[in-house]
């Protein structure tokens, strides 16, 4: 059989080989987990094919690492003819692409690039139940924790840029690693001098060293209303996800949930389109006015949101749910230092990690966010859980290691310990001073150095803790949910009021109250949490109240 010899236009080879040419130039050497972009210009013949290539152009790169993990990134229209593929890779070495497109001249398209080796601590991921460590281990093989403290900027993106850095140098400064931002402007189509805004404003914050938390709309109903088919929701998503995956952020789906009367069923489908189209599966959520919790069911969330003022919200969930949970600080502006103070700490010994809701950039407004800081990064914070076995305050603890105590009231404090040599350390939660001490033996007793304000406590082995942070092991031990008792002669306390569900009424007030069987030191400091679901209405349990006794 003869020979095939197969013709191509010369022009359609040299449009290839100019496309490798290009998008090898936009992306060789740049570091790991720096963002890098290949852009593509519609021809003549394609800009009239499709005059619309938000809507009409599908432009999608898979990627492939040395390591041979993939990434699939959508393209974003940037105005014009114009798209861009945004990449991070996540790692050194060659990496290699295609090009998949409904635009002929693209699609199938391949080629390759280097990246280099970088400092960068990559992005954030779930670990070890409750906390979070970055992707990037140490040089050790030691895993890299990572200390959540955030700040809210809703507004950013209406700034003007002097006092958007301004503002954003600040929270640097104040040691916040995390800040919460508003994306939508306005739908269906992007808008394109807001997104581009945005875009030097993630990158700003992130050479900062500050994740951005992305809050995609106010509201549910903001969303259904600016992107009113599923098609449209979609495509939006895509579009966020080209254009932001590769900076260091997190999603917030909204900033409070329970503002839309439907709003479970479109947040799981935006949550699993955001799911399924980012690769690098950074950290999903919603921010909530009481908690997000009811959307966990739904598989599409990794995190938990709080805006609950309540502590018994935050600690009763901590112990049911098996992921991390953040605290959105939903305190009015006006709030005193020392009530922002308490909050702070109280959320601490929730489980939760932390949100300053405020707006002021003063040094002192936040400086007892600093000191919160460098106290639970010289602990092995990525381990620590409630811890009850005390009285006269709330405590944490990697029980037989450290225990951090937060007495709000001060006065006498009792707290039994793994009978050890600790060192004691009183840490005056306003300013960061420390008074130090120590202390053999399994049963702490003592007052704080003064009574004019709370303190913290840190009973700690330090000579432990730092072998153990030279230690390949991220967790040291297993951190056990609580199981719920179903069997109510087992449980110690009766439910009073109401006494049967025939007694309850949507939308009339209703009564409740408890009696504790038996007294014990653990029925004396118990939390009560009440819910209540409309089973058909499929929208998850909501917060109906807290106490022993009171009206729903």
């Amino acid at each position: 059989m003869a020979g095939r010899v197969w013709c191509f236009p010369l022009w359609l080879m040299l449009l290839a080989a100019a496309f490798r040419l290009e998008a090898q130039q936009a992306c060789n050497n740049v570091p790991a987990y720096s963002p890098c972009e290949m852009v593509f210009d519609l021809s003549d013949a394609d800009a009239a094919r499709y005059p619309n290539p938000y809507t009409g152009v599908n432009l999608q790169v898979e990627f492939g690492s040395p390591r041979h993990r993939t990434l699939v990134v959508p393209a974003f229209w940037d105005g014009g003819r114009k798209l861009v593929v945004r990449v991070a890779p996540t790692e050194a070495g060659e990496w290699n692409y295609q090009v998949n497109s409904n635009i002929a001249q693209w699609n199938g398209k391949t080629g390759s690039f280097t990246a280099a080796a970088s400092e960068a601590p990559g992005f954030i991921r779930r670990a070890n139940v409750h906390h979070w460590a970055y992707t990037e281990r140490y040089s050790t093989g030691i895993e890299r924790p990572h200390l959540w403290m955030g700040a809210a900027a809703l507004n950013f993106a209406d700034m003007d840029d002097a006092s958007f850095h301004a503002m954003a140098d600040a929270r640097a400064a104040q040691k916040f690693n995390h800040l919460r931002l508003l994306v939508l402007g306005s739908g269906p189509q992007p808008d394109l001098a807001r997104f581009r805004r945005l875009d030097d404003r993630i990158r700003y914050l992130n050479q900062k060293g500050i994740i951005a938390d992305l809050v995609l709309a106010p509201g549910p109903g903001d969303l259904a209303k600016a992107f009113p088919t599923a098609e449209e929701r979609r495509r939006f998503v895509r579009y966020l996800v080209g254009r932001y995956a590769a900076f260091n952020i997190t999603w917030e789906l909204v900033d409070h949930f329970e503002d839309y009367a439907d709003a479970r069923p479109l947040l799981k489908e935006i949550g699993q389109a955001l799911k399924e189209a980012d690769s690098y599966d950074h950290p999903r959520s919603s921010g909530a006015l009481v908690t997000s919790a009811p959307l966990l069911e739904d598989k599409w969330m990794s995190f938990s949101c709080q805006g609950a003022p309540d502590d018994v919200v935050g600690s009763v969930e901590h112990q049911l749910y098996p992921v991390p949970f953040v605290n959105l600080d939903e305190m009015p502006p006006a709030a005193d230092p020392a009530a922002i103070r308490h909050r702070l700490w109280n959320a601490t010994m929730d489980g939760q990690y932390v949100t300053f809701a405020g707006t002021g950039t003063d040094a002192a407004q936040t400086k007892s966010f600093t000191v919160w800081f460098d106290t639970l990064s010289d602990t092995r914070h990525w381990e620590l859980e409630p811890y009850f076995d005390l009285d006269g305050g709330r405590a944490v603890a990697l029980e037989g290691v450290e225990y951090l105590v937060y007495i709000e009231k001060p006065g006498p404090l009792e707290l039994k310990v793994e009978k050890h040599g600790y060192d004691v350390l009183w840490i005056n939660p306003i300013d960061g001073e420390i008074t130090r001490k120590k202390f053999s033996g399994d049963h702490f007793t003592g007052d704080p150095p003064d009574k004019s304000h709370d303190w913290v406590l840190h009973v700690v082995r330090e000579g432990r803790v730092e072998s153990m942070n030279r230690s390949y092991k991220f967790e040291s031990r297993e951190i056990l949910m609580q199981e719920v008792e179903s069997l109510t002669d087992k449980t110690p306390f009766e439910i009073e009021q109401p006494a049967s569900a025939a007694d309850v009424t949507v939308g009339k007030a209703i009564s409740y109250s408890t009696k504790v069987k038996r007294e014990t030191r653990a029925t004396r400091s118990m939390m009560w949490l009440w819910t209540g679901e409309v089973a058909a209405d499929g929208q998850g349990y909501r917060v109906l109240a807290t106490g022993s006794q009171g009206t729903f």
